[in-house]
């Protein structure tokens, strides 16, 4: 079946699923609206993790060991800034440094991040459509024992070692969807919505939390189904599970479920889960994704659970 997806997504889990959905799609139908949250401002340069992760991982450039990163960095400028007494918390590598260096740059010359965007993919010949949620600025902050860090002070220095009160979208308000966004998910031509397994409320929140975009995924005219991030009740990659437990969440499908509640048509579990006590249309599969057959797996799995709703209307 034809027709156009659209995947919302956060960085290294997302950034799996938008690469096997490459492969059981066309890549010109596929538009990934990205999280920005993440989004910092460090030594002065414009750091776009979870954009940076697509480019990466979609081009094939990515750390095959960390998932981010590039394959074959080196370390000489982080070498030269620790020598004279710079801040090292956060690893800037020597080819890293490009993206950062030429993204500030074409910033400061006026351009907006969704065209910086388009002009790295279109370098590195991708021919998906990779948009930032917002080309404004919108900070994930974290309300933690200790007082409130900003997300990346939580995620990388502190390893997200505190515990999680409450998190608060910093700009989200006065953001506006970057152009492309809206379009995309009110597409009525598309055959669905994803929203990939990236931490609901650390990497897809932020998402939510631009001023019309949660209104357009309710209101969509293709069927949005998420990927759960739960499989064999923890979370494979980062500090989703234990998030939960702060939060008082059960780690369970349930819970992911009722946090999308009115947006979601779907869910798409993994087979260590299943899918007992779920109250919406959902299917069962293997979700863990450690090769590209497997992403093509899950991919094609969220796409047949999509198209089975959408049958279904």
């Amino acid at each position: 079946m034809s027709g156009r997806v659209t995947v919302l997504t956060g960085g290294v889990g997302g950034a799996k699923l938008v690469l096997g959905l490459m492969q059981a799609a066309q890549p010109r139908q596929i538009t990934a609206i990205v999280n920005t949250g993440d989004d910092f401002r460090h030594l002065g340069l414009a750091i776009s993790p979870d954009i940076d992760t697509l480019l990466y991982t979609l081009s094939g450039k990515a750390s095959a060991a960390q998932g981010w990163g590039r394959e074959g960095e080196t370390w000489t400028f982080m070498d030269a800034l620790k020598s004279l007494g710079g801040e090292d918390w956060f690893l800037l590598g020597d080819g890293d440094m490009a993206l950062h260096v030429l993204r500030t740059h074409w910033l400061a010359q006026g351009e907006t991040l969704s065209a910086v965007t388009a002009r790295f993919a279109a370098a590195w010949g991708l021919d998906l459509s990779i948009l930032p949620m917002s080309d404004d600025r919108v900070a994930t902050h974290v309300a933690a024992d200790g007082g409130e860090l900003p997300f990346q002070r939580y995620f990388v220095e502190q390893r997200c070692a505190p515990a999680v009160r409450a998190i608060r979208f910093e700009g989200a308000e006065q953001a506006r969807p970057a152009p492309g966004v809206i379009d995309a998910i009110g597409d009525p031509e598309a055959r669905a919505i994803l929203i990939a397994p990236s931490n609901p409320w650390l990497s897809v929140d932020p998402i939510f939390a631009v001023p019309g975009i949660r209104d357009a995924l309710a209101a969509a005219p293709a069927p949005v189904v998420a990927v759960s991030p739960i499989v064999g009740g923890q979370a494979v990659k980062g500090p989703t599970a234990k998030l939960m437990g702060e939060l008082g969440l059960e780690v369970n499908n349930q819970a992911i479920a009722a946090h999308y509640a009115g947006i979601i048509d779907g869910l798409l579990v993994d087979e260590r889960d299943g899918g007992e006590g779920l109250a919406i249309p959902h299917d069962i599969a293997d979700t863990l994704m450690k090769s590209l057959d497997d992403r093509v797996r899950v991919a094609r799995a969220a796409l047949a659970l999509a198209d089975r709703i959408a049958a279904g209307r």
